[in-house]
């Protein structure tokens, strides 16, 4: 009985310190992720001028690392596009601070992005405003990024599979219009559903040509001002247009 006693205490205790170790890994992983994204919001993005505080949290808290495929976990927080599939990227962390500061929303913002990709930037709006509808022309992204936003508890998000370049005119007026493709011109459509006193945010080029960030304002008569914030590169917007 003694010698049945003792086996059964060292298995005990083999299982206790496998669940141990499992946890101890567990909670390493999330460390190195967290130290990351701190490292990620004070290297990459405030230190090149983003100032906005609701930006700078919601990139501090969301799990970036989630939003890519297993193989580049490992590169979610480095200072460069990373592939989501289908031939599409999730964007520069940079630049997704850059384009949500640009448009100048809060907590009774009603927000649109074309182009949902993986659902990080949807994620990142979701954190300042009230409500965030995104369009993914690409079925297999559209309802894996719609699962993704789902689980991780995004409940002001709304995902459609569709063609953004046409908006989602039984949603509009937006206060803002966030398009994470390149399109070769200013979607009418999308200027149509941007409410007086709305902001855009939009790349215009093609992939062979040099694109820019464009700023695109809609005053409260309705008069559209243009601005242009600097060059990017990003995948082109696709769609019957």
């Amino acid at each position: 009985m003694k010698i049945i006693a003792c086996y059964a205490l060292i298995i005990l205790t083999i299982l206790l310190a496998a669940r141990t170790n499992k946890f101890v890994h567990a909670t390493t992983s999330e460390d190195k992720y967290t130290r990351q994204r701190l490292e990620m919001v004070e290297g990459q993005i405030a230190a090149r001028g983003v100032k906005d505080p609701k930006v700078l949290d919601a990139m501090r808290n969301i799990p970036r690392h989630l939003f890519v495929p297993e193989e580049y976990k490992n590169y979610g927080y480095e200072d460069q596009p990373v592939p989501i599939g289908c031939g599409q990227t999730i964007s520069q962390p940079y630049i997704v601070a850059l384009m949500t500061e640009l448009l100048e929303v809060d907590g009774n913002s009603v927000a649109l992005e074309i182009g949902t990709g993986s659902g990080y930037q949807a994620a990142v709006l979701s954190k300042i405003v009230k409500q965030v509808y995104t369009i993914e022309i690409i079925e297999e992204l559209g309802i894996k990024a719609k699962k993704r936003l789902e689980e991780m508890k995004y409940s002001n998000v709304a995902v459609k599979v569709g063609d953004g370049y046409f908006g989602l005119p039984e949603h509009a007026p937006f206060d803002a219009i966030i398009v994470t493709a390149a399109a070769n011109h200013i979607p009418p459509p999308l200027i149509q559903q941007l409410k007086p006193g709305g902001r855009m945010a939009i790349p215009i080029g093609t992939v062979y040509q040099v694109q820019n960030l464009m700023l695109v304002m809609k005053d409260k008569d309705e008069k559209i001002i243009v601005k242009n914030v600097l060059p990017v590169r990003f995948v082109p917007l696709l769609g019957k247009h």
